[in-house]
Order: C-alpha cells, then structure tokens, then sequence
C-alpha cells in the first residue's frame, strides 16, 4: 500500500469512526514542548522488524487527518517541509520525526504507522503535543504515617505477682475443708457411742 491511499485509508476510518475512538485503544501520551524549539517524537518498532514508517497528525480543532512523510531502513523518504520536519532514524528499533521551530499551530495528536517486510502495518499510539503549555506538577511524596499504637490507661500485671483473687480463695477453700472434716469426725463419733453413753453424756450436760 502506498503512502496516499495509506493515508486515505486512515483518514476513511477516522471519519467513521472518529480520531478519538482510534487513538483511545492506547495510552495517548503528552509532550510539553517550549515554544521555537526541537520536539522529537519517537516511534518504537518493539518487537516487529519494521521496514517502513508513515508519519501523521491530527491538527487540534480540526477534523482531518494529515499525512507528514514516510521514512525507510535506508533513510529515504518522501519529500517534506524540511524548514518544520525532519524524519530519521534513531536506531535499528525506532524512528524519530523531529519538529523544528515548535508553535502552537503545531498542538494536535502526533501518531504513526510501521510497515514490516510483509506489508502488515501496525499503528502506534499516538503523542498529544501542547507547545508552550505548562506541564501539571505531580503532588510532593508523602510517606505514610507509622500506625499509633493504643495506650492503655490500665496498670500493668505483674506477671511475677500471680492473681490475688488465688491467694485470698485458696486458704477459704482449706478452711472450709477443715471444718467439714472435723463435723464429719465428730458426728461419725457420736453414731458410734452405745445409747446409754449418749444418754448420760446428754443428761450430764
């Protein structure tokens, strides 16, 4: 496929569908370039042995898509305003369209197509360029606060002290005991003396 009915393929879509709808499958990116300096766009071949590369971009506020230049292995391409553009080669796995003289007629959604040996092309995500737009400040890094630990108004137990409540029951407990033992005792004593002893001892009373 050529680079026109390249770009007019795209351009169909993009009128069916929507611009927006085609970049949103992706992460569209944002660049802040300074006003009349050098923006460099990247475009990343990843993992696809890429041959060619087609260059477009979406004018902010106005609906048409418009085709920049194509670049190849060999570092030819087609003819562009070299006094705005400048298509290269950055290494064996990217390109790099490089905008001279930065403005803000130049705000749009910068995006492009790679063309592999086998004619499959892979479109990339596209980079939103805002010249002369400040770029927002992310929030300082807050650590997070350490978890307060509760404090308890309570003393503390001794563990060496043991429970009171022990101390105090147990020696009721072997009182108690003694005294049960000793009415059993004196009870069993009485039910073994004869009558007549009981008697005498009551009436001696």
């Amino acid at each position: 496929m050529s680079a026109l009915p390249l770009a007019w393929t795209l351009l169909t879509v993009s009128l069916t569908s929507g611009w927006s709808q085609i970049l949103q499958q992706d992460t569209v990116k944002i660049q802040y370039p300074v006003l009349h300096s050098t923006e460099v766009i990247e475009c990343d071949c990843g993992n696809v042995l890429c041959d060619n590369v087609y260059w477009f971009r979406s004018i902010h506020n106005h609906e048409k898509l418009e085709f920049l230049g194509r670049f190849n292995n060999a570092g030819r391409g087609s003819p562009v305003d070299e006094a705005h553009f400048k298509l290269s080669r950055k290494s064996n796995t990217c390109f790099a369209l490089f905008i001279i003289n930065v403005t803000e007629e130049d705000t749009g959604i910068y995006s492009c197509v790679l063309k592999d040996r086998k004619n499959t092309e892979t479109w990339k995500s596209g980079i939103l360029l805002r010249p002369g737009v400040t770029a927002p400040t992310l929030p300082p890094h807050t650590k997070p606060k350490p978890p307060v630990e509760p404090v308890c108004g309570c003393p503390t137990k001794d563990p060496s002290q043991g429970d009171c409540g022990s101390l105090v029951l147990w020696p009721l407990v072997g009182l108690v005991a003694a005294l049960a033992l000793a009415l059993i005792g004196t009870l069993y004593y009485f039910s073994r003396l004869p009558k007549k002893c009981r008697h005498h001892f009551v009436k001696k009373r």
